[in-house]
């Protein structure tokens, strides 16, 4: 079973306070496109918000599941936590919500092509990861955060048994690498606008 989970917790300091994932992109906000292309190649999706508030936000969404960080204010891994005890089955596909562009083919290709691995990350070159659009093994990752010391994701990645794939090749499917595209701030929002 492919679980995706979609990190929607964060405190949206650089877009100035704005909830990224209902920021607007040619007329869809940025949670229904990441939906739009997870949903086809997983059997379900999870949210992961701050606080029980914040879920009541995605009530228009009955196709998702919303839970709430457990281990509070320690970033992206707490959010992690909480996706990971909510999944069902081994495989899950972590997104954060700032990715409007995610393209459902690649993550059905990181789904398939994880083999005996702890997880598949995609990578633009030895110190540059994609720890956040990658597919991990539940059991894995449950085993590194039960222990951790650490909040940083590379500490993360760096104890598990990963297969790295560089983007270069994605290039047929994406030529332009857009699934990793994030928007952090308003001025992203601005410039994808005119951009198209």
């Amino acid at each position: 079973m492919r679980t995706g989970i979609i990190l929607v917790g964060g405190q949206a300091v650089r877009a100035q306070g704005r909830e990224k994932y209902f920021f607007l992109h040619q007329g869809k906000t940025f949670l229904s496109r990441l939906l739009e292309s997870i949903s086809p190649v997983t059997d379900k999706v999870i949210l992961v918000a701050r606080d029980p508030v914040q879920c009541e936000r995605f009530r228009d969404y009955p196709e998702v599941i919303c839970v709430t960080d457990i281990r509070k204010g320690i970033g992206p891994i707490g959010g992690i936590h909480a996706g990971i005890l909510a999944a069902r089955g081994d495989l899950v596909f972590i997104s954060g919500c700032d990715m409007p562009f995610v393209n459902g083919k690649i993550v059905d290709y990181l789904f398939t092509s994880i083999g005996d691995y702890d997880a598949v990350i995609p990578t633009w070159g030895p110190e540059m990861f994609e720890p956040l659009h990658s597919v991990y093994r539940k059991k894995a990752l449950l085993g590194y955060l039960e222990s951790h010391e650490s909040l940083s994701l590379r500490s993360m990645i760096r104890s598990l048994n990963v297969r790295y794939v560089n983007v270069g090749e994605f290039r047929n499917i994406d030529p332009t690498l857009k699934t990793f595209l994030n928007v952090n701030m308003l001025e992203d929002l601005s410039e994808l606008d005119k951009n198209g």
